[in-house]
């Protein structure tokens, strides 16, 4: 089993006060899985971390039974099952990204669906698995309301991500490598992703090598420490001052788990 490496950090509300994470953190024999629930501005719904713990929950249970099968499949199943049990609705319903990575003999897979992204590193170089329809819409000030963000939740013309709809999972970005061209994967949730992307503090690379030599701590510490020198969010806008943190290492180099409880 590779080396794994786990950080995570609370962020807050949309209200700027601290409240319990929204991201799930899931390691299993052979795999990883990232979840990010997003934070709902309807006081009706049960809030997305409540979904993606449900979600990562069966998604886990499944991929524990059928370790081998197209993770597509499992992720379809795992939201048709969660959707049923749970009685939840398209538009009306949390929502979850999902980022995952399994590793068999002969290869590693990734998935990626909305904005958690994957990074795989090794002989084939530098490799960002991500999902960038959201971030286009952003930057295009078409997701200026919860309303419209309701609307292209899982549209053709929108994005997709982990919801009640479970066709959702046909539209995740998947990557397979050959395991021996592994070196290591990164999984992050957007509150990491965003110091590359937006901040600019580093690229994976750096990234990378601040994990393995400080530990994935360090990299949420530069994240929150740039945001704290922008307590406005006028050089980088964004909806929250700090946004949930989730960081993941998988290293084939070692087989040492650390960050676990």
């Amino acid at each position: 089993m590779p080396e794994i490496a786990i950080a995570e950090r609370a962020g807050v509300g949309a209200d700027g006060h601290p409240r319990p994470t929204e991201d799930h953190v899931v390691v299993l024999d052979n795999a990883v899985l990232v979840l990010d629930g997003a934070t709902s501005s309807d006081p009706s719904q049960p809030p997305g971390g409540w979904y993606a713990e449900r979600l990562a929950r069966r998604l886990a249970d499944d991929l524990r039974t059928h370790p081998e099968a197209d993770l597509t499949e499992l992720l379809t199943s795992a939201i048709a099952e969660v959707t049923t049990a749970n009685r939840l609705r398209p538009q009306q319903s949390p929502s979850s990204t999902v980022a995952a990575v399994r590793w068999l003999e002969d290869r590693v897979d990734a998935l990626v669906l909305a904005d958690s992204p994957v990074i795989g590193f090794g002989g084939f170089g530098v490799d960002v698995v991500s999902d960038d329809r959201l971030a286009r819409l952003r930057r295009r000030g078409m997701l200026q309301t919860g309303a419209d963000v309701r609307r292209r939740r899982n549209a053709h013309d929108g994005f997709w991500v982990a919801e009640a709809d479970p066709g959702a999972a046909a539209h995740a970005v998947r990557r397979t490598w050959r395991r021996p061209d592994v070196d290591a994967v990164l999984l992050a949730s957007d509150g990491v992703s965003i110091g590359v992307d937006q901040y600019a503090l580093f690229d994976w690379r750096e990234v990378l090598a601040i994990t393995r030599a400080d530990g994935p701590d360090a990299v949420l510490d530069a994240v929150r420490t740039a945001e704290k020198q922008d307590p406005d969010r006028e050089r980088w806008p964004r909806p929250k001052p700090h946004d949930d943190q989730a960081l993941v290492l998988v290293d084939f180099n070692s087989g040492v788990i650390q960050g676990l409880p």
